[in-house]
């Protein structure tokens, strides 16, 4: 694995934006929400696919975010002191994409998601630096597909298409191995006990194999439903979940709406 120096490269300019560093200040109003907390190094914080996710805002030490990869990882991010890690998904409460450790020994400040939805209602100044990071830093993991799903399928097969459009809706990092293009793809396929036959095919999280499954069964591995209550009155409802749908859906959590975000399977 091959580390950069600091943080994942970035298909914009907003460094400042995507990885804001909070003042004294910040860090002494965000702690008021949370709870202090000592972890080693190496420990994990935070496993891709849990549920509930907390934010950390370190204040000695550094923090890791990277995505698992099979027997390795990518590194994403690297969370220096003053910085916090957290995307969309600690809002909107669906599982965490990737894995948070501790790059050393660290001091850090621990909010629960619930603390964190308490915060960006009451604190003006914090929310739009909350808010903007999380959203930019989604965009940044699905342009770059650094998410838990990887997709094997080729631009020839229909339900390839489907799958990766089904994905873009949602707004959900994916890494894509092209059958047709990748020179490995077959030792891939061998490992994964797959043939050509059963692509195109979904890994999720690394765990669990998915030949060419439906949209319904996609949805079910990454989690995009267990909130759902049908029975249960909300006060907001947003049909499609792209981008400017997702932005709305986490805007209204943020104002402490009960938001459903609905897509088409």
């Amino acid at each position: 694995m091959t580390e950069p120096t600091n943080h994942f490269p970035l298909t914009n300019s907003r460094t400042d934006q995507v990885f804001p560093t909070l003042t004294l200040a910040q860090i002494r109003r965000i702690a008021t929400y949370g709870r202090a907390r000592s972890v080693n190094r190496g420990e994990v914080l935070i496993e891709q696919g849990d549920q509930n996710i907390p934010i950390f805002v370190v204040v000695s030490g550094e923090l890791e975010t990277v995505s698992p990869s099979g027997a390795h990882e990518i590194l994403i991010a690297i969370v220096p002191p003053g910085q916090f890690t957290g995307e969309v998904n600690t809002l909107s409460g669906r599982r965490a994409l990737n894995r948070i450790r501790a790059r050393e020994a660290s001091e850090v400040i621990e909010v629960s998601r619930d603390k964190v939805l308490a915060l960006v209602q009451t604190d003006e100044e914090l929310s739009r630096t909350l808010m903007s990071a999380f959203i930019l830093r989604r965009a940044e993991l699905f342009v770059q597909g650094l998410g838990d799903l990887t997709v094997v399928g080729s631009a020839h097969s229909a339900d390839t298409l489907r799958i990766k459009e089904f994905l873009v809706r949602n707004g959900h990092p994916y890494a894509y191995v092209d059958l047709d293009r990748d020179a490995d793809v077959q030792g891939l396929l061998d490992r994964l006990h797959v043939s050509v036959f059963d692509v195109p095919v979904v890994i999720c999280r690394g765990e669990t194999v998915l030949r060419n499954p439906t949209n319904q069964e996609i949805a079910d591995c990454v989690g995009f439903n267990e909130a759902v209550d049908q029975a249960r009155v909300r006060d907001l409802v947003i049909v499609g979940a792209g981008p400017a749908g997702l932005a709305a859906a986490v805007y209204g959590a943020s104002e402490g709406l009960d938001v459903l975000l609905l897509e088409t399977y």
